[in-house]
């Protein structure tokens, strides 16, 4: 009877124990997190300075970056990201861009990140727009700080 006592007991406590396992196992380090927090604080200060270099040193060599709102294609690499993003800002003069980091979660040896962006900017014709979105970010290690390997995102105009 102890024996059938002590059993039920262990399982129950196992019961009660897999659940927080399970969730500790989805969580990131909160120093992880805030990397990416950095990360995205990076990306909004390169995108305010029309710093198309700068925004391509975020991304992987091999990195897909998608432009929010535009309609130029993703950049594939490096090259191809700063490529997209110079020819974004020839035509647009983007302020006051700004990344909220609303979820972070591990995958195998990747981070995703995933929340919300909002811009202003005037056009080549003087007119001012306001648009916001979702972006998701798949980020990877090099060396010793996070690179966004794909960013893809979506966007509306807020007026």
């Amino acid at each position: 009877m102890k024996i059938c006592l002590v059993v039920a007991l262990a399982g129950l406590a196992m019961s009660f124990a897999l659940p927080a396992f399970a969730q500790q196992k989805n969580t990131v380090d909160p120093k992880i997190e805030q990397q990416i927090r950095i990360l995205a604080a990076k990306y909004d200060e390169a995108i305010n300075k029309q710093d198309a270099a700068g925004v391509a040193a975020l991304y992987t060599q091999d990195g897909i970056g998608q432009i929010p709102e535009s309609k130029v294609s993703p950049g594939h690499g490096r090259q191809g990201i700063e490529k997209a993003y110079a020819h974004w800002f020839k035509g647009w003069q983007v302020t006051n861009y700004f990344t909220t980091v609303d979820r972070v979660t591990p995958a195998g040896n990747e981070i995703r990140s995933f929340g919300k962006w909002s811009d202003i900017f005037k056009g080549t014709e003087g007119g001012t727009q306001s648009f916001e979105g979702h972006y998701a970010w798949f980020l990877v290690r090099e060396g010793d700080t996070w690179k966004i390997r794909r960013s893809t995102c979506s966007g509306y105009d807020t007026q």
